[in-house]
């Protein structure tokens, strides 16, 4: 004959319990289960400020307050909550005499608390490590750059110094397309930019020297300024044309052009198909190996324009950008930066003096430091 279980049998009772932990009901009746399958229940409900706890006998195989007790076979009463029920509410069930005296509220949550804990730190930690990783990587592989282009520079400031030694042309000879008066022959394309002194249109150099609907082109920028942006022009054309520019972290300059009969003044440049920078981020998301493309690059060509020597050690005049944003960086091919508008630029040589520097704007103290005053 089988023996019927021993259950813990209390009316709802106020209870100090606060639904923490583990809790010894306050019931000092046993029962007698009335059927042989009959389980142990407690039942903790918290309403408002009042908190109580009932103990039954209840068969499994019938709902208990609308919920089924998945938990019966359970030796321990280990407290679930559950929902809908017009009050906070635990219930568990067990069918060991006497179980549901103990019962236990969500012994794993710590563990699924440290869970949600470890699942939120964990990507913060990977980025942490990819960030430090990147960075190493980026400073070795400065280091080792900067190793082999010293080797590179030493000959190419060679041949550039015997370049400028044999030649008689003005300045603008080591970054300008060479041809005399005659316009180049640029058919205007679309426009792709616009700024407060110019606009700048993606165009095609015709090659060769006949006109015809046949010949090849090349794909260039071109940045008109009106009439009256004749000094916006100049400074760009003088910035540009200092042969000490050339860098992959700069626009490569190609020629500049008085074009009297439109009453225009234009700057050749290479074409960039990705755009300016600001473009480029609103429509694309960059991975971190993107990242470091373009922010290395971009610290390289900034530090190009305020450095006071070429790489190979030849003096440089340092040059102020003064207006760097995110539209006026391009973004080339290789998904690497290049700056661009040089319209406010400033070269910072000896003979500017100290008043020049103050009134010329956006200049730090320490530039003016740079020149010794």
């Amino acid at each position: 004959m089988k023996i019927k279980r021993l259950c813990k049998f209390c009316d709802v009772r106020t209870t100090s319990c606060t639904g923490k932990g583990s809790c010894k009901v306050e019931c000092e009746i046993t029962a007698i289960c009335p059927s042989d399958d009959d389980v142990c229940v407690s039942i903790w409900r918290k309403k408002d400020d009042n908190v109580t706890f009932d103990t039954v006998c209840h068969s499994p195989s019938q709902k208990l307050y609308g919920l089924v007790l998945e938990d019966h076979n359970n030796s321990k009463c280990e407290m679930k909550e559950r929902k809908g029920m017009g009050s906070q509410f635990f219930i568990c069930s067990c069918s060991v005499d006497e179980c549901n005296e103990h019962v236990f509220f969500n012994s794993n949550m710590d563990s699924q608390v440290v869970a949600v804990i470890l699942v939120s730190l964990v990507p913060l930690l990977v980025m942490a490590v990819v960030v430090i990783t990147s960075f190493y990587c980026y400073r070795v592989y400065r280091q080792r750059q900067a190793s082999s282009k010293r080797k590179m520079d030493f000959s190419d400031a060679h041949a550039i110094m015997i370049d400028e030694e044999g030649s008689d042309s003005s300045s603008t000879h080591a970054n300008n397309l060479n041809h005399n008066t005659e316009l180049l022959p640029i058919e205007l394309d679309v426009q792709v930019g616009k700024g407060r002194f110019a606009e700048v249109y993606k165009a095609k150099l015709k090659q060769g020297s006949t006109v015809s609907e046949e010949q090849g082109f090349e794909t260039v920028a071109v940045k008109i300024f009106q009439y009256e942006e004749y000094a916006s022009w100049k400074n760009e054309k003088e910035i540009f044309s200092d042969a000490d520019l050339r860098h992959e972290n700069v626009l490569h300059f190609l020629t500049a052009e008085e074009r009297k009969v439109q009453r225009q003044y234009w700057l050749i440049t290479a074409y960039q198909p990705r755009g300016n920078l600001q473009e480029y981020l609103i429509h694309h998301i960059v991975n971190w190996h993107d990242l470091w493309l373009l922010g290395g690059s971009l610290a390289q060509g900034v530090a190009h324009l305020h450095s006071d020597h070429t790489p190979c050690g030849r003096y440089k005049i340092p040059i102020a950008h003064r207006d760097i944003k995110s539209s006026n960086i391009l973004v080339k091919s290789d998904l690497t930066c290049c700056l661009c508008d040089f319209g406010l630029a400033l070269r910072l040589d000896n003979t500017l003096s100290v008043d020049e520097l103050a009134n010329s704007g956006q200049v730090r103290p320490l530039l003016i430091l740079y020149l010794g005053v």
